[in-house]
């Protein structure tokens, strides 16, 4: 059972990159209605990754790994869940945005998007990636021991 949790766990952090990897192209192109429809489609399955992510890891966490004595010691853990927090916090922008975008969607109209808008979206988006990234980082360091402190029962 634990192999099978692990396994689910990366795939939803594979799902997790690859969408915010897909907003990042999207969002680099000019929109059409197409590509508006798709980011929003793209937005909900970020949604539902990132919090199979955060439940599954739990899981992991109480139940299927180490126990929760080895991670709550662990610097690594808690800056790990930090950087998902920071990439879910900042995710938030974005999907008011798409969500915003729902009546011209549903009246075949592209929705506006400004250059500043797209920009900062853009910049959002990059920045989220570069928080999953350091989360990849920090389980990697996890794996191995590191960043543990205190007393580990």
């Amino acid at each position: 059972m634990p192999a099978l949790f692990a396994f689910l766990h990366h795939l939803a952090f594979l799902a997790m990159t690859t969408v915010l990897t897909m907003q990042l192209v999207l969002l680099g192109q000019p929109l059409t209605l197409p590509s508006a429809r798709k980011l929003r489609v793209v937005d909900r399955i970020l949604g539902v990754s990132a919090v199979a992510l955060l439940v599954l890891g739990l899981l992991r966490v109480f139940f299927f790994e180490k126990g929760p004595g080895y991670y709550f010691h662990n610097g690594a853990f808690h800056a790990k869940l930090t950087l998902f927090f920071i990439a879910a916090l900042l995710s938030i922008y974005p999907t008011i945005q798409f969500l915003r975008w729902g009546k011209a969607v549903r009246q075949q109209q592209i929705p506006q998007l400004d250059d500043r808008k797209r920009r900062w979206m853009r910049i959002i988006v990059h920045t989220e990636l570069t928080a999953i990234i350091g989360m990849a980082l920090c389980a990697a360091l996890m794996a191995k021991g590191i960043g543990q402190f205190g007393q580990v029962t």
